[in-house]
């Protein structure tokens, strides 16, 4: 097992260990919604300390039901999640196709180290 797969690893069992964690040991059982999020987390805390707080601003979009507000939230995450392995992805490519154009060089200038049967020309294939 190479090193990165081994870091990979590592680091897939821990976000698992985060999301099971917290279930299995039974954090938030005394609440009724017990991981309603930081917002009500601090919503609660505030009408708690001051019952006259007026906030500063509005929403500019309020969804009619907690459904909804979940979808877009999902769907904000799925389109995040997109666009960086896009990123990702257009990243490696272009390490991928650097290193090609640099051993396809390099068999350019030194035909003899070059890998044969690379199907690069017609009469390899044949």
């Amino acid at each position: 097992m190479s090193r990165n797969a081994k870091i990979n690893a590592l680091l897939l069992l821990v976000v698992a260990a985060l999301a099971v964690l917290p279930l299995a040991l039974g954090l938030g059982d005394h609440k009724e919604e017990p991981f309603a999020g930081a917002d009500a987390e601090a919503e609660t805390a505030i009408t708690e300390l001051e019952p006259d707080y007026e906030p500063w601003f509005s929403p500019l979009y309020e969804p009619p039901s907690g459904e909804i507000e979940s979808a877009l939230f999902a769907l904000q995450a799925a389109l995040g999640a997109g666009v960086l392995a896009y990123y990702f992805g257009l990243r490696r490519g272009r390490r991928q196709g650097a290193e090609l154009a640099g051993a396809q060089g390099q068999a350019r200038r030194d035909p003899e180290s070059a890998p044969v049967g690379t199907g690069d020309s017609p009469a390899e294939g044949a």
